[in-house]
Order: C-alpha cells, then structure tokens, then sequence
C-alpha cells in the first residue's frame, strides 16, 4: 500500500510540473506578443522542450500501468528460418537484449538454452529481473529478421535470418483471494427443497453476493448458520480463483495471438547489415541506420515508441 501512495504521489507530482511549465510559457507567449519581442518568443519556445519531455514520461507511466507491467519477466528466443545464421541470429538478439537490460539495471541469467549444431542457440529462455522489466520488454514481441552476408556461406552471399521473440511477466503460482467485507452482501434465509423439517423452519441457509462479479453463493449442507457461512465464503474463493485463472489465460491466448511464422513476412523489425545498413520497425516506422548501436541494446527509441503507439516519427541516426 505504502508503495502504491508512494508511486501516486510521484505521479502527481510529475503531472503538476508538466502544468507549471506550460502555464510559465503560456505567459511567456503572452509577454513576448505584447512586446513584439522576437527574443522572448523564441526564449518561450525553448521553454516548451522540458515540459515537452515532461508530458512525454506521464504517458509512457500510463502505458507501463498494466497488472503485470511492474513485474519482472522471462523472455524466449527462438530461431526460426534461416539455418545456422537464424541461430546465430538468436544468439545475437539474447546479446542484444542483455546490453539493454544492464542498461536499465536489470539482470538478466539464462534459465535454459538449446545449442545450435555450428553456431548460436535453437532457442535460449532468460529470466530478467528489474522493475517494469515486462512492461517495456513485452513491445519486443515477435519475429526479428536480419539480412547480413553470412559468415556461415563459403560463397559470401547474403543470406535471410529469423527468430522470434516471446515475454510474460513473473507471476507469484500462489493465489491469495482477498475478500473486503465491502464487496460482500450475506444474509441468511429459509432453506428449500429436500431436507426435511429443520430446513423449512430455520433461517440457517446462507446466501452470499459478491458485488463485484455478481456472483451468488447459497449453501444449505451444514447444520448451522456458522458452518454455511464458512462454505459458502470457501465455494466464493474457489469461484474467484477460477475466474482469475481464466483472465489470465485469455492474456495469454491475447499475447499468442501476436505471435506469427518465424519466416518471411511475419517480421515486426528488420536489421539490414548489407547492402546498406539500417534498423526498422514496421510497426511504428522508427529507423535508424546506427545499427552497431541497436545491437549493443539502444533500443529505447524503438521501445518507447511502440508502447506509447507512436507512428513513423522523425528518423533517427545517420542516414
């Protein structure tokens, strides 16, 4: 709870700087058309660019506000077409992926991995530990292909190279269903049907409404209000423990969907090392032709960008 206020009130506060700021150069504006003062305009535009970065941050907070968006997360590699050079390829993406995590102060340690025949991994699965690690990490999802003359062709010829790349959140397997008693509505009622006469007579079924969900427990098997209390209430988080299972197996199946062939015309990025060389996202449209430093895990540019739902900003890097 206490991290929770702590986070909210940083929140807040990031919120009320943003305002300040842009309430200081709406009044630099306004200053600088009454004077007709070309300086000062200009002094009130270069104010805008903090406040800018400022608004920029809130909303990337938003989009890392999902359920498991704080949590730590594992992440698979898979090589897919491509022969060796797609394992080498995964090989290339798990280096990748570990410089950016050392970037953000995560680590990253390897839980499993699958050798390639001559070179890389079949398929390699890392546990990376850090705060938000699967909130920004899950905009990595799906296939990468890398064109590159392959080291692996006796003829030098440039060759194709897929892998995919999956991530789910750390999740604690032990499920705690807490009840508020505010979200509860329990009363207790004649009972009907078989039983004989003290069913009839007695109020001693109990009958239990969980607001949130609408969900309705009766129980009438035990002999006391007490006793038909406590089952219901054990019938109640049985019935919430599934309905938790069941959401998170429909996020599961929602991020499967994502996922495509390893193969060609499934890529979400591509990285060209020849004949030119250059980086693209073909979701965003983020590229860069800086591609050794993609590789050596600059990928913030191209992570932001898909989190906050940008489309083909400025182009970044040199041509």
């Amino acid at each position: 709870m206490l991290k929770e206020k702590t986070t909210l009130e940083s929140s807040v506060g990031a919120f009320d700087k943003a305002m300040r700021g842009l309430d200081d150069a709406q009044v630099l504006f306004e200053l600088a058309a009454e004077a007709n003062d070309e300086d000062s305009a200009q002094e009130a535009e270069a104010s805008l660019g903090p406040v800018e970065e400022d608004i920029a941050k809130l909303e990337l907070a938003r989009m890392l506000s999902g359920e498991q968006d704080h949590s730590s997360c594992f992440m698979d590699i898979n090589a897919g077409a491509g022969g060796t050079d797609s394992m080498d390829w995964a090989a290339m993406l798990m280096r990748m992926y570990t410089r950016y995590c050392e970037q953000r102060g995560w680590t990253v340690e390897i839980n499993d991995a699958v050798e390639g025949e001559e070179a890389g991994f079949k398929n390699v699965s890392l546990r990376i530990e850090g705060e938000f690690a699967y909130g920004y990490l899950k905009a990595e999802v799906g296939v990468h292909r890398l064109v590159r003359i392959s080291p692996f062709d006796a003829n030098a010829r440039r060759q194709t190279a897929f892998a995919s790349v999956d991530v789910y959140p750390e999740v604690d397997d032990s499920i705690q269903i807490d009840i508020p008693e505010k979200d509860i509505e329990l009363k207790f009622i004649r009972g009907g049907g078989a039983g004989g006469q003290k069913v009839n007579k007695t109020s001693s079924t109990a009958q239990l409404r969980h607001l949130p969900t609408g969900i309705i427990i009766t129980c009438q098997t035990e002999r006391s209000q007490s006793a038909n209390r406590d089952m219901a209430f054990k019938i109640l988080r049985g019935r919430l423990y599934e309905l938790e299972m069941k959401k998170r197996e429909e996020e599961r199946a929602e991020a499967e969907a994502q996922k495509k062939d390893i193969s060609f015309g499934s890529q979400i990025r591509s990285y060209v090392l020849a004949p030119y060389r250059m980086v693209k996202d073909l979701r965003t449209g983020v590229e860069t032709g800086n591609v050794e430093a993609v590789l050596d895990g600059e990928l913030e540019e191209f992570i932001t960008s898909q989190l906050m739902g940008v489309k083909n900003p400025t182009r970044s890097g040199p041509e």
